[in-house]
């Protein structure tokens, strides 16, 4: 695809301001893309701008937009029924949405709740934790991002405009994470680093703040998404996992973000050789449609009426994601050489524009989770915010859609059906627009 120019047209701004008059305020970008249409990794907006995407729409189409397999699931099942009441009446389709699910799991794992969202996965992650362990309290991550709604609000401690107004929260601790570019303890290099996090959980949290006797849960994101793409230490989640051991606390895996082949890998926890015993789904798990999945041992259950909804195996999102993992279960092995690939892509052109660049801090990812964060100098490592407001918008001007996270950090997650050509057009507009961005 040549580079484009973006015309922002009489129509972009009427809908804009037709928006504004009747909708909150949420978390908008600060460039006007209003999509229309799109396929695989290219998108058009309503005045027909086209735009190469390395967004995935907030990693929800990981196999491009309008797939066709998962196009036709959902086509064929809305000629049956949408909605089959799931958590009061049964239903086939749910069914086998578990079932290709379960083949990516160990024979342990084996008891599924389905709800709408992320958010509302780790809600039930939250209740599920405590009705299995009669404790209370729950651990996370500072940086980390759980969701938005009260419960898995209460772990999310990204940004403090997501928190403020809404306290008090419920009993859950933050501890550090190891962002070794920005290690909390100032350790100079990421073993150090990992180390440091975790006497701090032992030391601090689990000897004064509660007891690990009393712990349900410690959640995490193998990757912090929202918090700014951050990577743990290799060894980082074998040492956490040992600590928790010694308490009895359950690990709790949001894969939201990471998971669903973003990393190469099913699971994405599974770069770090580490197994949780919750895992929690949502974003690209339904192909596009609105599911979250909540997954527990086999040998797990909960009090009938502890836990429900309306909505939870929608026949539409349960055919599109059956769909989806069929697909991967299929072709697993050749997806995962395409992460491969593509991220080397991604890497290798990043790294050497790390080098040429004072303005790009740190590049840091996995597969095609990929993280570039910005600093007015390597030195000071002082965070870039306005800088990465503008190279968000530049991009936007010239046909390619990116997202920020962290504090100064641009997200790359393009869908992995990705054409090479794009990936190549893509990076030589990011380089256009940091080059130009380095000199001022």
């Amino acid at each position: 695809m040549e580079k484009n120019k973006t015309i922002i047209t009489k129509k972009i701004k009427d809908i804009i301001s037709r928006d504004n008059k009747i909708f909150l305020t949420t978390t908008r970008m600060n460039y006007p893309f209003i999509p229309e249409s799109g396929e695989n990794d290219i998108v058009r907006d309503v005045s027909g701008n086209k735009f190469i995407d390395l967004s995935s729409f907030i990693s929800v189409y990981n196999f491009g937009i309008n797939n066709t397999n998962i196009k036709k699931a959902i086509e064929k099942q809305a000629q049956k029924l949408v909605h089959p009441g799931f958590t009061d009446f049964y239903a086939e389709p749910p069914i086998k949405f578990g079932e290709a699910l379960l083949k990516f799991f160990p024979k342990k794992f084996g008891k599924l709740f389905l709800s709408n969202s992320g958010t509302e996965a780790n809600e039930a992650a939250i209740k599920f934790a405590k009705i299995f362990t009669d404790k209370s309290y729950i651990v996370s991550f500072y940086n980390s991002f759980h969701g938005r709604t009260q419960g898995s609000l209460s772990m999310t401690s990204s940004k403090i405009v997501q928190r403020e107004h809404f306290g008090p929260f419920a009993n859950s601790v933050h501890v550090p994470f190891p962002y070794c570019y920005r290690c909390p303890f100032n350790q100079k290099d990421s073993k150090s680093c990992g180390f440091a996090c975790i006497d701090y959980i032992k030391k601090y949290a689990l000897s004064k703040e509660i007891s690990g006797k009393e712990t349900a849960g410690f959640f995490i994101e193998p990757i912090q998404g929202e918090g700014g793409y951050i990577v743990p230490p290799t060894d980082y989640f074998k040492e956490l996992k040992k600590l928790l051991e010694e308490y009895g606390i359950p690990l709790i895996d949001d894969e939201i973000q990471a998971g669903i082949m973003r990393t190469g890998k099913f699971i994405a926890l599974d770069n770090f050789g580490v197994g949780a015993d919750i895992y929690t789904f949502g974003k690209s798990i339904g192909g596009g449609i609105p599911m979250g999945v909540t997954l527990v041992k086999k040998d797990r259950d909960i009090p009938a009426g502890s836990h429900a909804n309306t909505f939870g195996g929608n026949l539409l999102a349960v055919s599109a994601g059956e769909a989806v993992l069929n697909y991967i279960y299929k072709n697993k092995k050749n997806i995962e050489k395409e992460v491969d690939l593509k991220s080397k892509l991604f890497m290798n052109r990043l790294t050497q524009m790390q080098e040429k660049y004072e303005i790009i801090g740190d590049v840091r990812g996995i597969g095609l989770m990929i993280g570039i964060e910005f600093v007015k100098s390597k030195q000071t490592k002082e965070p870039a915010i306005d800088l990465r407001n503008r190279i968000l918008r530049q991009a936007f001007d010239n046909g390619l859609i990116m997202l920020g996270c962290g504090e100064s950090t641009i997200r790359l997650i393009p869908a992995i059906t990705i054409e090479e050509r794009n990936i190549e057009t893509g990076l030589d507009i990011i380089e256009e627009i940091i080059k130009e961005e380095n000199k001022k």
